[in-house]
């Protein structure tokens, strides 16, 4: 659970590091290819989880 609040915490730390200093962010700009990353972040996190 620690490890999630983390990862969420510096995911919108450079997200906004990047708005702030106007600097490209590395993610698509449209919501759909933010759902994409997202759903292949969940697979792979899924995928691993059943692995072990």
């Amino acid at each position: 659970m620690l490890s999630l609040v983390i990862g969420l915490s510096l995911g919108f730390g450079i997200g906004a590091g990047c708005r702030y200093l106007d600097i490209p962010v590395p993610a698509p700009p449209r919501i759909e290819g933010a759902l994409l990353v997202v759903a292949m972040t969940l697979g792979f996190i899924a995928a691993g989880h059943f692995a072990a």
